[in-house]
């Protein structure tokens, strides 16, 4: 019973939109309304700006990582990352923003970090310079989550494994367009890196 709530509790973490509530509370905005329509860290940089969105990514990143602790701090054997799939799951599909949510990249970020803190380095790492090579953001997390699922199959985890694939599933799922517009040369990129232009 206790396993059952906290993975309630883990999907109601990540069901808290922060993207929406920082842009109404701070800036009266929705950025749904606005770039790409997401609620997800990556349009709240490009609708608000670096603070906001900086603030959105820490918020984003700490729901899953809380999630990841919820089954250590109640005492159970519930593996972390079933606890955290759920908060990805509620990222994705916030019941609290009519279930329409961001794409599954900061909120998986923060699993990792909570189950694999040196794992989760080693992926900052590499989004980081896959980020600064493209200035694209969505190929950055595309790729990095790609690697953790590939990585996911050499540490001896079974549970680990299936849920990083599941939350890589999600994570290319939900950058559809995206991958469809880097095919064809017409992503946005943001104004970082060497091949940035802003638009």
């Amino acid at each position: 019973m206790t396993e059952i709530i906290v993975i309630i509790m883990a999907y109601l973490l990540g069901s808290i939109p922060s993207g929406v509530w920082v842009g109404q509370l701070f800036f009266q905005t929705d950025i749904r309304q606005h770039g790409s329509g997401s609620s997800g860290t990556t349009n709240t940089f490009r609708v608000l700006g670096k603070n906001a969105g900086t603030v959105v990514l820490i918020l984003d990143i700490a729901k899953g990582t809380v999630a990841a602790f919820l089954p250590v701090w109640f005492g159970l054997s519930l593996h972390p990352m079933i606890a955290g799939i759920f908060a990805v799951i509620g990222h994705v599909y916030p019941i609290f923003a009519g279930f329409k949510g961001g794409k599954a990249v900061a909120t998986s970020a923060g699993i990792v970090l909570g189950a694999q803190p040196l794992l989760a380095l080693g992926l900052l790492i590499i989004w980081g310079s896959i980020l600064y090579t493209s200035s694209m953001v969505s190929l950055a997390s595309i790729i990095t989550a790609v690697i953790a699922a590939l990585a996911s199959l050499f540490l001896g985890d079974l549970i680990f494994a299936v849920i990083i694939w599941t939350a890589m599933v999600l994570v290319l799922v939900r950058h559809r367009s995206n991958i469809e517009r880097i095919r064809k040369g017409e992503e946005n990129r943001v104004p970082f890196g060497r091949n940035r232009s802003g638009s």
